[in-house]
């Protein structure tokens, strides 16, 4: 048996599923109209009868079972019907803006003999699926079977600026070879139904997970009481039910469906697919390397980098010339790139990244983003970013001593403290501070420890010295985020006498540090 009919089995046992549980529920409805019929008629505990009494008894029973069913079967179903599934955050790309690469994937298509997908999307992640059009946006003329329209195809952004053309075409081919199964009437009624029975479960907790990685929160729903309450755990119950039953057959027709689709591709670049993958694990990387490390320094100050997919880009090519494991990646350059597809490019990265930006972290604290670009970088968000470290590393200093007088912003004044023992209150106290006054971005770190933040704060700290008293500049690295310069020379050996001075309060290797960078020490820093 093909994959696809394997699939197709799959969706068949759980329409079964759902066929059941309305037969369930309409059963004692019809059970009690039956008696009902049969009282009327005098056919069933006629009056008068001698087992009247006992037909009655069931025939009140029965009805109010019945009502008890529908009552549950109509909360159920007004539930799956007023949910809406989750959606991916995505940038919709119109045929306009992007012919070529429309063109593309319908040669893909008719190659595979599937319906090619109804629209492209772009999504900032690296991963590429097919994502069902919702109710009342289908946007290609409806087929034979209304209820089931080309899917859209969503493709993580970095791969259309890393990826090659031809790169692009083959790793594509497997994930477009999956509009066949969602064009099957059956597949894609069984979809629909499991859909609405997460999106359902998951709606009582306001959020949606997705299809591809992260999504659009749903609206967190104020908590009901009573009989509404009451109301809401039932329903709930009878869905994981319904999911329980699902489950095990969900994941077998989505298994069946993949593989049949790979087996599909195999016809279409499969060699360049396998060199392809490679570029996928490298662009996953450089793709986290440049969030983490440029993007959120940038996010944290109100500033959204405006080409984030040319950033990785850069940091990619970068990757490839210090890593002498990556030096055949630089030759694949000279190839066209994926993103030659597209009309305006640098419109859809800016799009893209403010996309990233509201999802990866949210409102920034100044409440409206301003937009960045990369020759701005080492001013508006390194020089700055530092500025703001060394302020609060201040403020945390005069908390330490509040009965006296704050001190001035000089490394003397902070080396002293470390010198002294000092790291642990002080690390304390910016924890503190900064707990209060930062919003944090889950999605892109983990939480630190108060001796992590102190490290990064002490070196903003001598940053901001350097810059005003030895002639440093705020420099951006690729893949390590701000750096700062002396002498044009991107300075790597500050970590271990920051980190010495912290953690053990040792001042002495950073006392020699910033001696021989001519730093003065005494001399406020500019905050």
């Amino acid at each position: 048996m093909a994959a696809i009919d394997i699939a197709r089995a799959h969706a068949q046992v759980v329409l079964r599923i759902r066929g059941l549980a309305r037969a369930a529920a309409a059963l004692p409805a019809a059970v009690a109209v039956v008696l009902l019929a049969g009282r009327f008629t005098g056919r069933i505990g006629a009056p008068g009868a001698a087992d009247a009494a006992g037909w009655d008894a069931a025939r009140w029973a029965v009805c109010a079972v019945a009502a008890l069913t529908l009552a549950v079967a109509g909360l159920t179903a007004r539930a799956l019907h007023r949910t809406v599934p989750p959606r991916t955050p995505a940038v919709p790309l119109e045929r306009a803006e992007a012919p070529e690469l429309y063109r593309l994937i319908g040669e893909l298509a008719d190659r595979l003999e599937v319906p090619a997908p109804s629209a492209v999307a772009l999504t900032p992640d690296c991963d590429s699926w097919l994502e069902d059009v919702p109710p009342g946006r289908r946007t290609a003329p409806p087929r034979r079977d209304p209820g089931a329209p080309a899917p859209v195809l969503v493709i993580g952004s970095p791969f259309l600026w890393w990826m090659r053309a031809g790169e692009l075409r083959a790793l594509l081919a497997p994930v477009v070879a999956g509009t066949a199964a969602s064009a099957d009437p059956e597949i894609a009624a069984a979809r629909r139904f499991l859909r609405s029975l997460d999106a359902c479960l998951d709606s009582g907790a306001g959020a949606a997970p997705g299809l591809g990685g992260a999504t659009l929160a749903a609206p967190p729903r104020p908590p009901r009481r009573g009989p509404a309450a009451l109301a809401d755990r039932i329903v709930r119950r009878v869905v994981r039910r319904l999911l329980g039953a699902c489950r095990g057959h969900s994941a077998e027709l989505e298994r069946s469906v993949a593989s049949w689709a790979s087996e599909q591709a195999r016809t279409v670049d499969y060699g360049l697919r396998i060199a392809a993958q490679e570029q996928v694990g490298l662009a996953y990387a450089g793709w986290d390397r440049l969030l983490t490390r440029v993007a959120l320094p940038a996010w944290r100050l109100g500033r959204h980098p405006a080409h984030l997919n040319a950033g990785v880009v850069a940091a990619l090519t970068e990757l490839s010339r210090r890593d002498r494991l990556a030096d055949g990646y630089g030759s694949r350059l000279g190839d066209r790139p994926a993103c030659d597809l597209l009309e305006e490019p640098g419109t859809v990265d800016r799009a893209v990244s403010r996309l990233a930006a509201d999802l990866f972290f949210g409102r920034p604290a100044a409440g409206a983003w301003r937009e960045l670009e990369w020759a701005d970088y080492p001013a508006e968000v390194v020089d700055a970013g530092w500025r703001a470290g060394a302020a609060t590393l201040q403020t945390a200093l005069n908390r330490l001593a509040p009965q006296s007088r704050p001190g001035a912003p000089t490394l003397t004044r902070l080396l002293g403290r470390l010198a002294e023992g000092d790291g642990e209150l002080l690390a304390a106290a910016l924890a503190a501070q900064l707990a209060r006054t930062t919003a944090p971005a889950p999605l892109l770190e983990p939480d630190r420890s108060g001796r992590d933040l102190l490290v990064d704060h002490v070196t903003a700290m001598v940053c901001c010295a350097a810059v005003d008293t030895a002639g440093g500049a705020p420099g951006l690295d690729w893949l390590d985020g701000p750096v700062l310069l002396l002498g044009g020379v991107r300075r790597t050996d500050l970590a271990g006498p920051v980190a010495q001075a912290v953690e053990q309060g040792q001042d002495g290797p950073l006392r020699a540090w910033l001696d021989a960078a001519d730093v003065r020490l005494e001399k406020p820093v500019r905050l």
